[in-house]
């Protein structure tokens, strides 16, 4: 498939999600068979850890179809980037989906402040640029937005793997907003 293809599939996927009409295919013990071969996903999807989000869900996926980085804040951190480089560099995916999503408890955090104790502080000083560049009296849902635009942007400049595949056109990078009362993902 083509990256346009691919995101096309994605935005199905989503549409299908949304009208309660998925198909769930590709989750039955044929596939899983066939996966204990090898995997070749056509798309990355670093999402929030959030248990409301899930983006074979969202997407209408069967299994092997996503190579699905959870973290809270979508943000991009070593283990997250390292992840999404071997998919990139091993498995030759070609389409990477930054997605955040509506009133995220991390952003929330990120926005309040104060000590959050050594890791979750460090989680939320991910998020800290994306609420600079929204502006401290900014909306939640906007500064999720802006995080998953500056997260994309950020996974180039932190990875030469993701930055030369990208530059090359072999890897197209895409920020998106899932909404938690619809499902429905924004492409932004």
């Amino acid at each position: 498939m083509t990256k346009d293809e691919v995101l096309n599939r994605l935005k199905d996927g989503n549409q299908r999600f949304t009208a309660d009409k998925k198909e769930g295919k590709l989750q039955d013990k044929s596939r899983r068979e066939e996966l204990a071969k090898g995997q070749e996903p056509y798309a990355i999807v670093l999402s929030c850890a959030d248990s409301r989000v899930v983006p074979e869900l969202a997407f209408d996926t069967g299994l092997g179809e996503l190579f699905t980085v959870r973290v809270a804040g979508n943000i991009a951190n070593s283990s997250s980037i390292a992840s999404m480089e071997y998919a990139v560099a091993n498995l030759g995916t070609e389409i990477i989906v930054v997605m955040g999503h509506e009133s995220c408890g991390a952003v929330t955090a990120a926005m309040n402040g104060g000590d959050n104790g050594y890791n979750l502080n460090h989680l939320v000083s991910h998020i800290a640029p994306a609420i600079a560049a929204s502006g401290k009296d900014a909306p939640v849902n906007d500064v999720v937005k802006k995080n998953a635009q500056l997260t994309a942007e950020e996974l180039k400049t932190r990875s030469t793997i993701i930055k030369d595949a990208a530059d090359s056109g072999k890897v197209k990078i895409v920020p998106a907003y899932y909404n938690l009362d619809s499902g429905k993902v924004d492409f932004l």
